[in-house]
């Protein structure tokens, strides 16, 4: 369990280092994310975004299963 912590801290600092490239590879504005813009009101819901990212950590674990 401990083991695992670890990792998961390490991914997250590693992935806070490389917000800013994330940011400039389009990340988070893909298509399928919905955003609506009114008066005074803004909402973001990165859907695609996020079932990319599930995707990708799912096949990561995968991998360090085996």
């Amino acid at each position: 369990m401990a083991r695992t912590l670890i990792v998961i801290g390490l991914v997250l600092v590693v992935l806070g280092l490389l917000w800013p490239l994330l940011q400039k590879s389009g990340l988070g504005r893909l298509p399928g994310d919905i955003v609506i813009r009114r008066d005074g009101f803004h909402f973001y819901f990165p859907l695609t975004t996020c079932l990319l990212i599930s995707a990708l950590v799912t096949l990561a674990l995968w991998l360090f299963r085996k």
